[in-house]
């Protein structure tokens, strides 16, 4: 997705725009701050689990099947 997050849950459904509806979803959010005094750049994730979750189709990059491990 755009805005530096990943999303990974089960697609129950989506349409001709690549609006999906999503279960069981893990949202992973990468921030990058920097620091101007020390020059430094700080990379946090924060984790977030939804039950349910619309995503809307100008926002979606790509989509594939989970990994097998």
């Amino acid at each position: 997705m755009r805005g530096d997050r990943e999303l990974k849950g089960r697609l129950h459904a989506y349409d001709q725009h690549m609006n999906l509806v999503l279960g069981d979803v893990e949202e992973t959010i990468t921030v990058v701050e920097f620091n101007e005094e020390t020059y430094e750049e700080l990379v946090r994730t924060v984790k977030r689990n939804h039950e349910m979750l619309f995503v809307r189709g100008d926002g979606v990059i790509l989509v594939s099947p989970p990994s097998r491990s």
